[in-house]
């Protein structure tokens, strides 16, 4: 190893260059800074590379699976389907490769300087860059840390080979035979309804937890649609071991003092993360962190050292690349004076499952939980003509409303384009609409958009394609 005898002087330097780091130092290049990006591996991060991107790939497979599949309603003949992993696969770290050359060209166009080696802060000022064969010393007035999380299984299960997790999922090879989820949150239903639409067979295990983490009517018509998919459904069971038993994964759970085994080909488990910090030395410039060992920030993304900003997962809020990205562009704002601050409360969940799922605000229980004098109304994908045009019925739109002053207050989807509609929702709560304001404008007919509009004149009992109340 060479030590540089003299620090290179740089105004910013971003450390990670994944989703919201990449995003941060493209925006404080923008805004006239000097920035420096380093990163140990690949531009992207774990969003492009084992996350956001490889996942989405194998959703929108499933999905084009699912649409080939009712073609013959239509008049138009298939044939025989198949799906070639291979090919697949190559498809996959194509778009990767192809993504990830577009993140170094807008890098350069932006003249951010791109360096390889592993980062370690020696001062609040001063921090080492390590290859393989050279150190390098930098100072900085602003640093941003953009290291992300990774996942943590149990330690009884990381050498399981029939275990799998969220970056290792969507590396499969060949379609699982019987495939057990173990898990709620939306990468699990991905996972569970995209292998379930190419041939495995899929049980979910819910464990100890009552329900899916959605709006009461999201999560009756999602069980309806697991069932009409044949995904068995296991909730409130406590989850006494696995185990590899002759070449498969056994799971035991048990609930009310009954005991039942589950056995697999494959099993993939929801995961805690942990921050990608250890190698920062940042213990030693005495940062302060969350309880659960995440960097603490406030709304501007800075820490407890002023010259030290930190965004995305590892700084512990929900793990996600659009909040990341978003975390960036803040911390880049400020940095060059530029009032910005993070609010995530219109942050909308999606699930690309099949049909996708997108909410964003208060259910209907949790503003009830809030002291709103609630009013809801829902709308039926079946009603919605362009749905039934496209044979994709299944589904259902609703919004929550405070009565007294008809302020909205959620938007919650199930169905085909829910993704797409939630923006709609978005904007709506983010100017602090009213029901009013959601059922004036014109809509486009037919289209999904009139299942937002048929529920927003719901509220009023007015919506014409629902019966009267």
């Amino acid at each position: 190893m060479v030590v540089g005898e003299f620090a290179e002087q740089r105004e910013l330097i971003v450390i990670g260059g994944g989703p919201g780091g990449y995003h941060a130092a493209i925006r404080a290049a923008q805004l006239g800074n000097q920035v420096t990006l380093v990163e140990q591996d690949q531009l992207g991060g774990t969003c492009l590379h084992k996350g956001c991107i490889p996942s989405k790939i194998f959703t929108h497979v499933a999905s084009k699976w699912h649409q080939t599949q009712q073609l013959s309603a239509f008049g138009i003949s298939t044939g025989d389907l198949s799906l070639d992993m291979q090919e697949l696969m190559a498809y996959k770290n194509s778009t990767i490769e192809q993504l990830r050359k577009g993140i170094e060209k807008l890098c350069q166009a932006n003249r951010v300087e791109i360096v390889r080696g592993k980062a370690n802060f020696i001062n609040e000022h001063k921090l080492g860059v390590e290859t393989e064969h050279q150190f390098t010393l930098f100072t900085f007035q602003h640093a941003i840390i953009a290291t992300g999380s990774y996942p943590v299984l149990p330690e009884n299960l990381k050498n399981n080979p029939f275990v799998w997790t969220e970056e290792t999922i969507f590396t499969l090879h060949e379609i699982p035979k019987d495939l057990i989820v173990c898990g709620r949150d939306y990468i699990a239903l991905e996972v569970a309804f995209s292998y379930r639409k190419l041939g495995a067979e899929v049980t979910i295990i819910i464990p100890e937890q009552a329900d899916f983490p959605f709006d009461k009517a999201i999560n009756r018509e999602l069980k309806r649609m697991l069932k009409k998919e044949k995904i068995q459904l296991y909730r409130e069971n406590k989850i006494k071991n696995i185990t590899a038993i002759d070449g498969e994964v056994c799971v035991r759970i048990s609930s009310n003092d009954q005991e039942i085994s589950l056995t697999g080909t494959h099993l993939y488990m929801e995961t805690e993360h942990k921050p990608n910090i250890e190698s920062l030395g940042i213990d030693r410039i005495g940062m302060i962190y969350s309880e659960a060992g995440f960097i603490k920030v406030d709304n501007e993304m800075r820490t407890n050292i002023p010259s030290i900003f930190a965004i995305g997962n590892v700084t512990g809020d929900r793990l996600s690349a659009v909040i990341a990205m978003k975390q960036g562009k803040v911390a880049a704002e400020f940095i060059a004076g530029v009032a910005s601050e993070i609010d995530t409360t219109m942050m909308p969940t999606v699930v690309h499952s099949i049909p996708p799922i997108a909410v964003v605000g208060l259910a209907e229980e949790e503003a009830i939980r809030q002291g709103y004098e609630v009013r809801t109304s829902q709308f039926g994908y079946s009603g919605n003509s362009y749905a039934l045009i496209g044979k994709e019925k299944n589904g259902v739109a609703k919004i929550v409303k405070d009565a007294k002053t008809d302020l909205l207050l959620g938007f919650h989807v199930i169905g085909f384009g829910a993704i797409e509609l939630i923006s709609t929702g978005v904007t709506a709560l983010e100017l602090v609409a009213r029901d009013e304001d959601l059922a004036f404008p014109f809509y486009p007919h037919p289209s999904f958009n009139e299942t937002f509009l048929e529920a927003a004149e719901g509220l009023t009992n007015r919506a014409i394609h629902m019966k009267p109340s």
